[in-house]
């Protein structure tokens, strides 16, 4: 299975629009953490250069985030950034109705089926989880949010005090 994982995969990321996310740094060729450090530090200090001018930044690391993942939405953008109809439906498929217990010992909990978020260890993860926030964009033109995967940078850039743009 692991195999036809990574199959899927390498279409998954052959098929998505180098475009989709540009601030998205995470499982994109040729951009490193080092290029979202970079792109971090370079809009923080242009906008220092100003006078009167001072930055707020937010680093967010979500907590088991691959489990916040919802496929009938996922699928749903999928679709509609045109992917593969029959990936989609394999997406769907994939993700819900799984079987779920816990282990402790060698005690078993009583089986539940799972319909939301990803499974752990699975090559997708990350990258569906990548694809399942791309739109997540700031709502205000003096902010930036910067994503690495699960890790998220919120940067506002305030102008002569005003805080508006970061409040929203």
């Amino acid at each position: 299975m692991k195999c036809f994982e990574r199959v899927v995969l390498a279409h998954t990321q052959k098929t998505t629009p180098a475009t989709l996310d540009p601030l998205q740094y995470a499982y994109c060729t040729n951009r490193p953490t080092e290029d979202a450090v970079s792109a971090a530090l370079h809009t923080a200090l242009s906008h220092l250069e100003n006078k009167h001018s001072y930055v707020r930044m937010l680093f967010i690391d979500y907590s088991s985030e691959f489990n916040t993942v919802i496929p009938h939405k996922l699928t749903t953008k999928l679709f509609h950034l045109s992917f593969n109809s029959t990936l989609c439906n394999w997406l769907l498929d994939f993700l819900t109705g799984r079987p779920q217990s816990v282990r402790i010992g060698s005690l078993v909990s009583g089986r539940i089926t799972v319909n939301t978020g990803t499974l752990q260890g699975c090559v997708h993860s990350p990258v569906l989880y990548s694809l399942f926030t791309h739109n997540c964009v700031p709502s205000h033109k003096d902010n930036t949010i910067l994503k690495f995967a699960d890790d998220t940078t919120v940067i506002g850039l305030i102008s002569g005090g005003d805080e508006t743009g970061v409040q929203e």
